[in-house]
């Protein structure tokens, strides 16, 4: 059954996310690898814009430069739209404003919560009214982040990240974000921590509680990270905060070590590479810690965005 389509426009938002977890695990025959991560919904949005078109077409707007992306049928939410349109009988198109504010390419999952958000929008835009379940499984055959961008708040992701779990957590976070100049490339990340494991120069994961070296076969999120988290204990989560992409991460890019440096010297509980980077996000106790944080990586010519988390995923907002 579908519902009466509208002819306005439906604005849905979705947020991006920072991994506070990642393992990852060895590299698979089919060329994926397994992760366990939790993810971490926070206040940076990507807008979305629909409306009924007889094609499918995307333009960009916001506060970072868009324009290397592409608009064409490879865009992630003109996928997004296709698929939904293939999935539920629809007839038409729909023409899509993207206002963007997540870093592209930043390890943030920019393009996921477009995805997400256009699911969203065109289900309510084309009254498909399809359920979550079938929301999700749409959203994670576009690619391992946007279940999570569908959902939003705190979630643990295993298999390509896409099998979520709610990982209860408790009050808010706070988070500074250094925002890099340039984008580092996924495949690029996960093909230099391969080089380096097979190298040698990445050691097995270590069981922090044990000291003894793991396996790469089964990934896990380490149980203090949920603990500190179900407590709402930002000094908990702190040295508890790890990404497996890191190292490859600062290998590409090593810029990015004197970025950790200076926002643990400016009093951050601690930082990491968000996804596979080149975004840096910092912990921190609170809001006022993170502006005094702010302005000092904004005093070293940093683009410093603050955002708390958990937040909702995609959500439309008017319809």
């Amino acid at each position: 059954m579908t519902m009466p389509a509208t002819d306005e426009a439906v604005h849905v938002r979705a947020p991006g996310k920072i991994n506070v977890f990642m393992r990852v695990g060895a590299l698979d025959a089919d060329g994926y690898h397994d992760v366990a991560t939790a993810y971490q919904a926070v206040s940076l949005y990507e807008d979305v814009r629909a409306w009924p078109d007889d094609e499918f077409s995307v333009a960009f707007a916001g506060s970072i430069d868009t324009a290397l992306l592409p608009t064409d049928a490879s865009n992630l939410a003109i996928r997004a739209a296709k698929l939904l349109a293939r999935h539920a009988g629809v007839p038409g198109g729909v023409r899509l404003e993207i206002e963007k504010h997540v870093p592209i390419a930043g390890g943030m999952g920019g393009g996921s919560a477009d995805a997400a958000a256009t699911l969203v929008a065109c289900d309510a835009l084309w009254g498909t009214a399809l359920p979550k379940e079938e929301l999700h499984a749409l959203a994670a055959s576009l690619g391992a982040d946007v279940p999570f961008a569908l959902s939003g708040g705190t979630a643990i992701g295993t298999g390509r990240g896409d099998r979520l779990s709610p990982a209860l957590a408790t009050g808010s976070f706070h988070w500074v974000l250094a925002v890099a100049e340039f984008g580092l490339s996924t495949p690029a990340v996960y093909r230099e921590l391969d080089r380096r494991r097979d190298s040698g120069l990445e050691s097995s994961w270590r069981d922090h509680a044990h000291g003894a070296a793991v396996g790469l076969d089964s990934p896990t999120v380490d149980a203090a990270v949920l603990q500190a988290l179900r407590a709402g204990d930002a000094r908990r989560l702190a040295p508890a905060l790890h990404n497996d992409l890191q190292s490859a991460a600062l290998a590409l890019a090593p810029g990015l070590a004197g970025i950790l440096e200076l926002g643990i010297e400016n009093g951050a509980l601690a930082g990491l590479v968000s996804g596979s980077g080149p975004t840096v996000a910092f912990l921190v106790d609170d809001a006022d810690s993170a502006i005094e944080l702010q302005v000092a990586l904004s005093a070293a010519r940093l683009t410093a965005v603050r955002v708390h988390g958990p937040v909702h995923g995609a959500r439309v907002l008017t319809h």
